[in-house]
């Protein structure tokens, strides 16, 4: 396994792992919803607190979630810049020709960095410790009332399962390819930028016929095994919400109670 943890799935006994996928894919959007409106350092303060407690209860180790937020980092300090630097308001805290730091662009980055990686370590806490079997199972029953108006729910949640397998196998492929070609010589951390770019054409070929040849074998692994309609498959694990599910639900109403009062207080 390599340090990228998006698309994973480790399994487990905790307290989050018991729960129904439903409740926690409803509920970490209800979380990141909620991200959007904080609007003080006591808000911010709330969810991280939330946050923190849930990490806890996943009994997986701290260094899991930083290879979560690894990947990332480059997006982060882009927004950062653009917040630094873009961001208009007084007093200025520097300038030197056009570009200029304010007090207002400043506090946007740092509650930026915040919102991101509290949005980016609870998305990690659901892919962590829910099947991505169970992450479509879960998704299909939500967008059930959508079959109405004819939407192929369960079309679309066996893609986003067979998108979620294949996430981590790109991951592991990526890597022993980097190393096949980095024991022939190969950099990809060394040169200009047009070095580097096309260090990576030698790598996307291989990826490319080898993520087409995966798809071909499921295919027709399917089809071997008699699969047609997806809408006439029977479930080995039926979804069914129980005493731990309504429990996180009045922890996440308790949540919004204080992170609502919070933001009204000290908003």
């Amino acid at each position: 396994m390599n340090s990228i943890v998006i698309g994973r799935y480790i399994p487990g006994n905790s307290w989050i792992h018991r729960l129904d996928p439903r409740t926690k894919i409803v509920l970490t959007f209800v979380y990141i919803f909620a991200l959007l409106f904080a609007n003080s350092w006591a808000s911010y303060g709330v969810a991280t607190l939330f946050l923190l407690l849930t990490l806890y209860l996943t009994k997986q180790p701290w260094s899991l979630y930083w290879q979560g937020i690894r990947p990332i980092l480059g997006l982060i300090v882009f927004t950062v810049i653009l917040q630094i630097f873009f961001t208009a308001g007084t007093p200025i805290l520097f300038q030197w020709g056009w570009l200029k730091i304010t007090q207002p662009g400043l506090l946007n980055a740092v509650l930026v960095v915040i919102r991101f990686v509290l949005i980016i370590l609870m998305s990690t806490v659901m892919t962590l410790t829910t099947a991505p079997t169970s992450i479509a199972s879960a998704l299909e029953s939500l967008l059930a009332p959508l079959k109405k108006v004819k939407v192929p729910v369960a079309e679309l949640a066996l893609m986003l399962s067979i998108a979620l397998r294949f996430v981590p196998l790109l991951m592991d492929e990526t890597v022993k390819v980097m190393n096949a070609q980095k024991s022939r010589g190969m950099s990809f951390s060394t040169g200009g930028l047009i070095k580097r770019a096309k260090a990576i054409v030698p790598l996307l070929i291989p990826l490319f016929v080898g993520a087409l040849q995966r798809a071909l074998d499921l295919a027709n692994a399917m089809e071997v095994r008699g699969f047609k309609d997806p809408e006439q498959r029977t479930r080995y694990r039926v979804l069914k919400y129980g005493k731990l599910d309504y429990q996180a639900a009045i922890a996440m109403l308790i949540f919004l109670i204080i992170f609502v009062t919070a933001r009204l207080i000290w908003g």
